[in-house]
């Protein structure tokens, strides 16, 4: 049986712009790395920022991501992700997927949640 661990803030909505992405640095709760963010209205997903095929970041700057109709492209060598649900659907890393983490609003509050298995 999966049990919640404590949430950390990432950050507010209206820091993540709608229809686009932004990067959370350093976040603690999945050591250290960067964690990337989209929304859609209040629709969240987030992902470990890191490409499943050569371990790189995804942005072409810090924070800084290409997006494309409903692809999140990897700015060093063009995998594209569908931003619905991580899977790569084109490049290098066709069939894998991001890290998909848990993601929650709360009062225009972005928190990840993440579960702990015994």
């Amino acid at each position: 049986m999966d049990t919640l661990s404590p949430a950390t803030l990432l950050c507010r909505l209206d820091e993540v712009p709608d229809g686009g992405a932004t990067a959370i640095e350093g976040v603690a709760a999945v050591g250290g790395e960067s964690v990337i963010v989209v929304r859609r209205g209040d629709e969240l997903r987030a992902w470990l920022n890191i490409c499943p095929h050569a371990g790189r970041r995804l942005d072409y700057a810090p924070g800084m991501f290409l997006l494309k109709d409903e692809l999140l492209i990897c700015a060093v060598h063009g995998a594209s992700f569908d931003r619905n649900d991580g899977a790569c659907v084109a490049g290098p890393c066709r069939g894998e997927h991001l890290h998909a983490l848990g993601v929650e609003l709360r009062d225009g509050e972005v928190w990840l949640v993440l579960r702990d298995r015994p």
